[in-house]
This record gives C-alpha cells, structure tokens and sequence, in this order.
C-alpha cells in the first residue's frame, strides 16, 4: 500500500521556481528519505503534500487521500517541520497537551516518556528554551499520539550530536511499531544511516530514486593523489571513475564501484600522498545532475 503518493506534483510560485512534476511512492513500513540542498524544494513538496499549499498541478496523497479534500487524514501523522514557532507564554507541558487534545485520547504518558527520552524540561516556558530544546518541543509534539505517518523536515537542526541519536533511535523504535517515515534533509550521511530508500531533489525536479543498499554498495568516493612523477591522461580510464581533473603530477576525482579496482590501479603509480574520503553532498548532486542533463 502507498502511504504517499505524489503524481507529478508541480507547484510553481508565479516566475520563481518551486517544484516541477515531482512523482513519488511511500510504501507502508518504509524509511524514506528525501534529499536535496536548501532551496531544493524538499519543504514545497512537504507542505503541498500536507495541503498547506495548493498544487499547481498534479496530486498528492497520504492513505490515499488528499489533505484538501479529507484534513482528518491529518490526524493519522505527526509532523515536524524545519523551523518551529511557539506561543512563547506558555509552558512546554501545556502546549502539549493542547495539542494531544486534537487527537482526542490520553497521551500524558507518552509525552512524558518523549521528554524524558529527549532530556527536555516540561515545566519550562517556551520563550525560555533555546533553539535546539524548541526543536525538541517539535518531535515530542509530532510523536506523541503515536502516529501512522511520521512526516520530517530538516529534523536535526540545533540538536547536538548526543540528541541526534536518542532522536534516532526514537524514529526507529516508531518504524518498529509500524509507523511509515518520510524524512527530509540535506545531510547524506543522517539519510543514510536511517532509509530505506532516497530521492534526490535538485532545482524543484527528482533527479534520481535509489535504495540505499544500492548508495551504498556503490558508494562514490572522493580520490586526490600527487605522484612522484607526471600522470598519463589515461590513468584513470575506467568504469566509474568522473569528474577527473589531473595537472601535472596531481589528480582529483569522484569513483563509484569496487574500491578494489581503483585500490589496483594506483597501486601501480609511485605515490607522493593520497587521501580517499566520502564526497560531499553537493558533488554527489552535481554528478546526478549531469548525468540527467
């Protein structure tokens, strides 16, 4: 069953661009990441999704209707989205438990358990916590009517390292019970180590949909040597290796495939210094980008 569905979704603000038939299937169960940098169009489609947004065109579904036309089916996610905004006079504890009286049933103990879990202070006021406990405020409020769909947008944003992963640990302990996640972000290594799957959003267009087994398997890596001696341009002739930039005794490139290919084949070159390391995210992109262009 599809818990979202996108057929292509375009939302378009007058000249300014915002996303273009953007066509996505959210299995029950999955972890799913979608992710691209700032400005991609990752929040559009999140909030056209929601209905908080009219499509341009197209359509959008959880549970196989739309927001616009059936708002109850809200009632079946929790959402967190990337910048959270509070009433700043009221207490943590009271604002959620305004807001677990929307979905009608007792969820006291489990917004304790939530707090307790994220170390987050409910007897406080909101206008007194920082931006990262404000944020926690958001996952305990997404979370505590223990949704069927768990919809993130930029999750980790002013979480230290330590809260990252209860807040982990906290989304798969929900994926256990069922919950489908769809998870947002502009970090490769956060999506990576949480999806099932992962579409790659860039200029408001997908550019490529991947199981993360598959990113993985074939994982790009970012490769700089100087050898003691000029390189031959055709070195580094082989299947997987792009973006190759070489001068004089130096070259620079990205490699996808067996590292043991490439591991041979500059083991045959009298090396100065080497260093192989993961590409960053926009690399990674550019090199989709191209590839679809």
């Amino acid at each position: 069953m599809s818990v979202i569905e996108l057929k292509n979704l375009t939302k378009q603000y007058g000249k300014a661009r915002g996303i273009e038939n953007v066509n996505l299937n959210i299995e029950q169960g999955e972890i799913f990441g979608f992710i691209g940098p700032n400005g991609a169009g990752k929040s559009t489609t999140i909030r056209t999704l929601l209905g908080l947004l009219h499509p341009t065109s197209g359509t959008a579904t959880i549970f196989g209707k739309s927001c616009f036309e059936h708002p109850e089916v809200r009632k079946e996610l929790g959402y967190l989205p990337s910048e959270v905004f509070y009433y700043d006079n009221m207490r943590v504890i009271d604002l959620l438990k305004y807001s677990a009286s929307f979905y009608k049933k007792d969820c006291t103990k489990r917004i304790h358990e939530l707090a307790e879990a994220m170390n987050l202070d409910l007897k406080k006021k909101i206008d007194d916590l920082s931006f990262g406990n404000k944020k926690k405020v958001g996952i305990v409020q997404g979370l505590l009517h223990e949704p069927k769909l768990i919809i993130l947008d930029e999750p980790t944003g002013g979480l230290d390292p330590l809260m990252q992963q209860k807040f982990f640990e906290l989304i798969r302990e929900e994926n256990k019970k069922g919950a489908t996640v769809f998870f947002s972000s502009h970090i490769l290594t956060e999506v990576q180590k949480m999806c099932d799957r992962v579409a790659f959003i860039k200029e408001g267009k997908i550019i490529q949909l991947e199981k993360i087994s598959t990113l993985q398997a074939n994982n790009y890596k970012k490769i700089s040597l100087e050898t003691k001696s000029s390189l031959d341009l055709g070195v580094f002739n082989l299947d997987g290796v792009s973006n190759c930039k070489m001068k004089g005794n130096t070259a620079n490139f990205m490699y996808r495939g067996d590292i043991n290919t490439i591991i041979k084949r500059i083991s045959e070159l009298e090396l100065l210094n080497i260093s192989i390391d993961e590409p960053d995210l926009e690399e990674i992109f550019l090199h989709y980008y191209e590839k679809e262009s």
